[in-house]
């Protein structure tokens, strides 16, 4: 080992959980083995805090989190840092996306995620039925449990923060055409957007990434970016492997995350990949 890492950014949907959105207790176990060597390691992840849990155990123990692509960060669960959508781009985006029947979600700073009742036929519609072969079966299975249990449906939207919009489509084509509408959008209001499939965006404030997220936990333990290994799979992960200095991609990694890494993992997420990169890297340090 020729980097040693005082910090390791950790992405959560196709790297650190499984194809079932599952997070193994090898993958748990590393992670503490590597805190316990004083390097910081933190979640960051397209997720809200809310949603990481979902996944993960209540009582996980980590440095930090970067939540919803950089739009909060929270250090001992408390946020640092937050940012917020305007409720007129919100609502531009949701009549948008009734208009072209595109699934979405839209998550508070604080609070559980949502969508208004007048969009949930067409929306449970989406997500009924056989998975279509091209949608990965990690992302359908979470629509199903968000369209099963998770999403508040409201009448009107409340007047509160919102961190977010994710939105789906199970139809790669609507999708880009969407997307497209999005970026006619931008033309007269700013805000930024991700995506981590051929199926889904998520929209954001402007000049918001996990790049920036990072740079405040980075700043509050005084570690450089330089001492800084992140590990990714998609393309909202692109800013972090530009900021770190040791990107490390999954084997089922995009082509565009693979370009820019120095070394990419021997598994899949779904064969414990971290954890099997993870536990060679530092085997010679272990505890």
């Amino acid at each position: 080992m020729t980097f040693s890492p005082k910090a390791i950014c950790l992405d959560m949907d196709g790297t650190l959980l499984n194809n079932h959105n599952q997070l193994t207790e090898n993958t748990l176990d590393i992670i503490q083995d590597i805190r316990k060597k004083g390097i910081r390691v933190f979640i960051v992840t397209g997720r809200s805090y809310n949603e990481i849990f979902d996944s993960a155990p209540d009582n996980l123990e980590l440095d930090g989190f970067v939540t919803a692509n950089g739009m909060i960060t929270y250090v001992e669960g408390e946020k640092v840092l937050e940012h917020t959508l305007s409720t007129d781009l919100v609502d531009k985006v949701i009549q948008s996306a009734r208009a072209h029947q595109i699934y979405y979600e839209v998550h508070p700073n604080d609070g559980e995620r949502l969508s208004l009742t007048e969009d949930r036929s067409y929306m449970e519609s989406m997500i009924s039925g056989e998975k279509p072969d091209e949608v990965g079966i990690n992302e359908w299975l979470e629509r199903q449990a968000a369209i099963q249990h998770e999403i508040c449906w409201k009448e009107t939207l409340p007047n509160q923060k919102y961190a977010k919009m994710f939105c789906f489509s199970n139809d790669h084509g609507k999708m880009q055409a969407w997307i497209e509408e999005l970026e006619n959008m931008k033309k007269e209001t700013d805000f930024t957007t991700s995506s981590s499939s051929h199926h889904n965006v998520e929209v954001m404030v402007e000049g918001v990434n996990k790049a920036t997220g990072i740079e405040v936990l980075l700043k509050h333990y005084q570690i450089n970016p330089a001492d800084t290994m992140a590990i990714g799979d998609s393309n909202n992960d692109i800013p972090m492997m530009k900021y770190v200095g040791y990107p490390v991609g999954m084997f089922n990694a995009t082509d565009q995350i693979k370009s820019l890494v120095k070394e990419i993992t021997e598994f899949t997420n779904d064969n414990q990949g971290v954890y099997y990169y993870l536990e060679n890297y530092f085997q010679h340090k272990r505890s």
